[in-house]
């Protein structure tokens, strides 16, 4: 009897043990993900927002100096529009920061405190931030100040010029935008939360599809 009962247990201890390992590696790995986001994400926001700070704040300068010095009296003219726009954009970088940064200190501090759910919480606001920042609303003030420019200098009687202005100021709009971070969305599109019901038992998890040439299947984790 006294047999019996020890081989149940070691054998108890056999079948939980690796369970929790199987459990423990997957909370890891899943903070591993986490920590590639956040970190990767705000390093990212970091080197978009300073360097389109310095690609516009050079153009101001070298604006600033044609408005004055250029030979040409159009040249000037142009200039001087070019100032404007590149002073909006350095004001407009400098205001608008990217959620990246405060994200990774939230992340953190929720990191800290071992708060899976938060953190996954924080992740999918930060995936719907990157989705606005690439939405059309990130698209109006540009397609004003360009619309604007490029009348101006239509109205110069320069009706060819206007319209290369605006569609330039609207291509490296485009640029600015979709260089941005999205390292939050990308994850949301690998994993997505979900809960796996077994009768009166709900598990909380995260699923992904997982497409290849040859299959095509679905991962879930808990």
């Amino acid at each position: 009897m006294h047999a019996f009962r020890l081989f149940a247990m070691i054998t108890t201890l056999v079948v939980v043990m690796p369970v929790s390992l199987q459990a423990q590696a997957q909370t890891d790995g899943q903070w591993s993900e986490y920590d590639e986001v956040f970190e990767n994400g705000a390093s990212h926001a970091n080197v978009w927002q300073w360097g389109w700070t310095g690609i516009y704040g050079t153009s101001l300068a070298v604006n600033a100096y044609q408005s004055s010095e250029a030979s040409d009296p159009e040249d000037r003219f142009d200039a001087r529009v070019g100032v404007v726009k590149s002073a909006l954009a350095v004001a407009g970088m400098l205001t608008d920061r990217q959620p990246h940064p405060a994200a990774l200190a939230e992340y953190e501090r929720l990191k800290a405190s071992g708060d899976l759910s938060s953190v996954q919480a924080l992740g999918l606001q930060l995936a719907q931030a990157e989705r606005e920042r690439r939405g059309w609303g990130a698209r109006v003030g540009s397609l004003v100040v360009n619309g604007v420019a490029g009348a101006v200098i239509a109205t110069d009687g320069r009706g060819d010029d206007g319209a290369i202005n605006f569609a330039t100021g609207m291509l490296v709009n485009e640029l600015q935008i979709w260089s941005q971070p999205n390292q939050a969305s990308s994850a949301i599109n690998r994993f997505q939360p979900a809960n796996l019901s077994l009768g009166p038992i709900t598990i909380p998890g995260e699923y992904a599809l997982n497409v290849g040439p040859q299959q095509l299947g679905a991962t879930w984790r808990y």
